[in-house]
């Protein structure tokens, strides 16, 4: 008599071919090529789960893109009810070096302070608010360039001086890139803040100058998600970390969109070649996407890898899904896309075919983003904005941040020293120089040397612009003391006025109450700014960039104002190398945008932008003073049929049907 068969571990239920193979590997190096959709999160939560049987979790590592996903993985495995989950380490690669570094009071022994630096991307990319002053103090030495120099500088140095995958990341400065590194950590040592990338360069030198830190054999196994988008100092980090125990990797090189951080391609394509003895796993077919969708993504992403070697072949269909939808829309002008959408929209949940959780807008500007989130809610459904990336653009919520961070404490530096430059010439650094000698030879704060200024213990004869400001300051922080709560916000973010809009929305999300001080508004909105969360379930419409839908998924997707200049964005002072590699970035971000959906996938464009002063305030090219747009060169590269593209107010009339 045969006894009981095993029942089948919940780990490996519903698995076969490349997912089982990959959530049951014990190879030494594991490679995980997987594109959009394909299942590569399942078959990680899956791997995750089998380990638990035999490893202890605190020795298990996974790094996720997102701290959505490092709590995702945490929640979908405690819905198993699989013991030790709780206990694994999964998050960002960032979160994971601020708690080695403080863990280890590493940042206090080098005399740094955790306080971020927030930026915004300005005009041409470059980095701005509290990046402004700060690249123009650095400015003192000719050495560092203009303004883009620096911040090429500043990129550099955050990935640890590797600006190529070939190059060792680690290795010591030398010229131009010492100086600059000497100058960039003496300006935050002064003034108490880090940059948000710094963690990565502090934590790789923490490791390689301490061969006994207690992490370098921490993890019996490393577990690594979106690893095309880890720049070359990122990766050895991890490499270090994986040292003593095994380590796999998960990714897509045509997902690859973050090369402004030195994060290329090459970074997963050559993994093999830097990790003896890599098994390879593959996972092509696409579950989430409909049979059009997958052949839009594989012929757009294709030209990316026009004579390559073998031939590029693709994702493949899951003979379960649908056909799909894809529609091509063009719109007389922005506004009537805008309606247009949103009728669009109204149309698919009266109709009770989608619910409003069930729908992505993806747009290339935050202002079309409000726009099309206020027509949604004029037909009474539920919309909200994502612009994290643009909260802080406008110069007023700037302000209004640096108010707020100063009324919670007037010794913060950083934000001392915007205030005081703000809309100064070359941000007053010729007087800003000769406080910072001063503060640096008494051991006096900035406060507290303008206060000295002002009560007129100290001489103010070379600082009368400052002074100015700071008298400025104190009379505008004096209505908010004590202030909490809303009526703290509105004070700062008033309601109604398109600036503080994408804080306000924020914060609306979050509990606030009479404990909700300047001190703790000022962290929930930095905290949005520089982790931001979005959510992967919801019961409204999301309106995000494309950028930031990276890892969500939706029963429909739309992508909207598709036109050149937008969809893609290049910069018209690149070379002709320059503009070939952004124009593939570019497509791999509109690649990774199409393939959101699973249903439905709209491509909507606005033949004209009016008034032309939008346009050129969003960075739109136009033709002439009629605001003539052009459709987007990567529709062209969809393999659509040529019939496809229809007026909207064909397509509201045909019922929005193809």
């Amino acid at each position: 008599m045969q006894g009981t068969p095993e029942p089948e571990p919940a780990w490996s239920k519903g698995l076969k071919g490349p997912a089982l193979a990959i959530a049951s590997s014990d190879d030494d190096r594991l490679r995980v090529l997987a594109g959009p959709g394909t299942g590569k999160t399942f078959a990680l939560q899956r791997l995750a789960m089998r380990l638990l049987e035999t490893h202890d979790p605190h020795r298990i590592l996974v790094v996720t893109f997102t701290r959505t996903a490092g709590a995702d993985l945490s929640k979908v495995m405690k819905k198993l009810e699989v013991p030790g989950c709780e206990d694994i380490i999964a998050g960002t690669l960032h979160s994971l070096c601020f708690r080695i570094l403080t863990s280890n009071a590493a940042l206090e022994a080098h005399n740094r302070t955790p306080r971020t630096v927030i930026s915004v991307k300005k005009g041409g990319g470059f980095l701005g608010f509290e990046f402004d002053p700060m690249l123009r103090d650095l400015g003192a030495n000719p050495a560092f360039g203009e303004i883009r120099d620096r911040i090429k500088l500043i990129r550099a140095y955050e990935a640890a001086w590797a600006r190529q995958q070939h190059q060792a990341a680690g290795a010591t400065p030398t010229g131009v890139d010492q100086q600059f590194e000497a100058a960039l950590v003496d300006w935050l040592i002064f003034h108490a803040a880090m940059l948000i990338g710094e963690l990565i360069p502090e934590t790789l030198k923490y490791l390689q100058a301490n061969p006994r830190a207690p992490e370098l054999t921490q993890f019996d196994r490393v577990i690594v998600d979106e690893y095309q988008d880890l720049n070359k100092a990122e990766q050895t980090i991890l490499d270090l970390l994986a040292r003593n125990g095994k380590l796999a990797i998960v990714g897509d090189e045509d997902q690859s969109i973050y090369a402004f951080r030195h994060a290329n391609p090459e970074g997963i394509a050559d993994f093999s070649n830097r990790h003896a003895g890599t098994v390879d796993e593959t996972l092509v077919q696409c579950r989430r996407c409909a049979h059009s969708i997958v052949d839009a993504a594989n012929s757009l992403i294709g030209f990316n890898h026009i004579g390559s070697k073998p031939p590029f072949k693709g994702m493949d269909y899951d003979p379960s899904r649908p056909q799909g939808e894809i529609h091509v829309v063009q719109w007389d002008r922005l506004t009537d896309e805008v309606a247009g959408i949103a009728e669009y929209i109204n149309h698919l949940i009266t109709s009770k075919r989608y619910g409003a959780g069930d729908i992505l807008v993806m747009t290339p500007r935050r202002r079309i983003g409000y726009q099309i989130r206020n027509a949604i809610r004029h037909h009474g459904i539920e919309a909200h904005s994502f612009f994290h990336e643009e909260a802080l653009e406008e110069d007023a919520a700037q302000l209004a941040f640096t108010l707020l961070v100063l009324l919670a404490n007037n010794q913060d530096r950083v934000a001392l020293r915007f205030w005081l430059g703000f809309e100064g010439e070359q941000w007053r650094t010729e007087e800003y120089t000769k406080l910072r000698a001063y503060c640096d030879a008494s051991g006096d704060s900035l406060w507290d040397a303008l206060e000295k200024m002002n009560a007129g213990t100290f001489s103010a004869a070379d600082y009368p612009e400052l002074l100015a400001r700071f008298q400025l300051l104190k009379t505008q922080l004096a209505p908010l003391a004590g202030l909490t709560d809303w009526a703290l916000i509105d004070a700062l973010f008033p309601q109604g006025v398109d600036w503080s809009d994408a804080v306000r929305e924020m914060l609306a999300g979050t509990t606030i109450d009479i404990l909700t001080d300047a001190d703790a508004l000022a962290k929930l909105v930095r905290d949005y700014v520089t982790q931001p969360e979005i959510p992967v379930e919801p019961n409204f419409v999301r309106i995000m960039s494309l950028h930031a839908s990276k890892g969500l998924t939706a029963e429909v997707a739309i992508v909207t104002t598709v036109v050149d200049s937008l969809v893609p964005t290049l910069s018209a002072t690149l070379t002709g190398d320059e503009r070939r590699a952004a124009t593939q970035e570019q497509r791999r971000v509109f690649y990774v945008a199409i393939t959101r959906g699973r249903d439905v996938l709209v491509l909507s464009s606005p033949a004209a932008i009016l008034p032309v002063r939008q346009a050129h305030a969003m960075r739109v090219r136009v033709t002439d003073r009629t605001g003539r747009t052009f459709a987007s060169t990567f529709l062209g590269e969809l393999g659509l049929p040529p019939d496809l593209p229809k007026s909207g107010d064909d397509w509201k009339a045909a019922g929005y049907t193809s």
